[in-house]
């Protein structure tokens, strides 16, 4: 049984399930989660807790199994904490919590609350048998940092917590769009911010000068928020997020490899389009999956064979610019450069209008 973060304080509040996985690379989601399941389980008699922290090859999985059949020496119930911080757990521990899960289901844990820790899990991993007995077993919740569109939405629910709210309409929207600026990528600073909010000012109406006044920008940024916001066509969050992967110190080189990497892969699905395969077929042969295989399902139509070539074109020269040539007609610093590139993305990704003005070609 699967549940999403916001899911699980009704879930518990229908009762305890004996088994519960919370993966995802999402700190503060993690730790209110496991907090919520923790509580549930003191509040059904669990007082008695063990943990087992998984580090290592050798680790000793008998101990772990015996927990599940152990009754608690204090208490009519306990919580058991399996923590496996790399997601691996090997060959043994692959076994071993497979049988764990089976004698869950088969109702062999009595009294025993079991949750599993793990983090961000690969393609590979989220298929493996072990994490598939975990699942039919239990519960499983994924928690992830919410995508930027989300965050407003985010941010709206947790004042509404602690009795505070944005004004209704464009100003509201305005403010929760400045404070998902500023907290953008790091949820636990987001949580302080809430916090400080609380303690600031009484339950109630915010205003947009009350949380300018109040909020610092804690954002952090990395290579995959800025080639979202490229794909999204938002010009304003590109530049920010450049700028903020500027002065947090990631690698130009880096930065222009990920998006020259997205460059080529779209020209790859645009020949497969062009030679007549149908749209997943093009975008395997482009291995794209996931949340980059969504953003190329949206651009694809706007980019055709001639403008890939005048953007690879560009690309070529910003990789010289970010490995210290001097390509004719390129800003001679690599931030600058890689600026210029993603405005270019971003104009090929705009409809011509009637009667504009011609766009500004890519030097060759």
């Amino acid at each position: 049984m699967q549940l999403r973060p916001e899911q699980l304080e009704a879930h518990l509040a229908r009762g305890l399930r004996p088994l519960y996985t919370v993966h995802g690379d999402e700190p503060l989601l993690a730790q209110e989660a496991a907090d919520a399941i923790r509580a549930a389980a003191r509040a059904a008699g669990g007082s008695e807790r063990q943990v087992f922290h998984v580090a290592g090859a050798h680790f000793d999985w008998s101990a772990v199994l015996g927990a599940a059949r152990s009754p608690g020496l204090f208490a009519s119930a306990q919580l058991v904490e399996i923590r496996i911080p790399s997601g691996k757990p090997g060959k043994d521990g692959a076994e071993a919590l497979q049988r764990y899960a089976e004698r869950v289901a088969q109702g062999g844990a009595e009294g025993v609350t079991t949750l599993v820790q793990l983090p961000r899990l690969d393609g590979a991993q989220a298929k493996a048998a072990w994490f598939a007995a975990l699942d039919a077993a239990g519960v499983s919740l994924r928690v992830e940092t919410p995508e930027r569109r989300a965050l407003p939405a985010w941010l709206a629910q947790r004042l509404a917590r602690q009795g505070q709210r944005v004004p209704a309409g464009e100003a509201g929207e305005r403010a929760l769009a400045y404070f998902a600026d500023c907290v953008e990528g790091h949820l636990l600073a987001a949580h302080q911010e809430l916090q400080k909010l609380a303690l600031l000012h009484p339950p109630g109406e915010l205003s947009l000068a009350q949380i300018e006044a109040a909020v610092q920008d804690v954002a952090r940024y990395d290579i995959a928020r800025f080639t979202e916001a490229l794909w999204a066509g938002q010009v304003a969050r590109v530049l920010r997020v450049l700028d903020g992967l500027r002065a947090e110190g990631q690698s130009a080189v880096f930065v222009h490899w990920s998006l020259a990497e997205d460059l080529r892969a779209l020209a790859r699905a645009r020949t497969a389009l062009d030679e007549g395969k149908p749209l997943p077929l093009a975008l395997r042969e482009a291995r794209a999956w996931g949340a980059r295989e969504r953003q190329f399902e949206r651009v694809l139509p706007a980019l055709g064979e001639a403008a890939l070539t005048r953007l690879l074109a560009a690309a070529s020269r910003c990789d010289g610019v970010v490995k210290g040539l001097r390509p004719h007609g390129w800003p001679p610093e690599p931030w600058e450069a890689l600026r210029r590139l993603a405005l270019l993305v971003l104009q090929a990704l705009q409809p011509p209008r009637p009667g504009a003005a011609p766009r500004l070609r890519v030097l060759q």
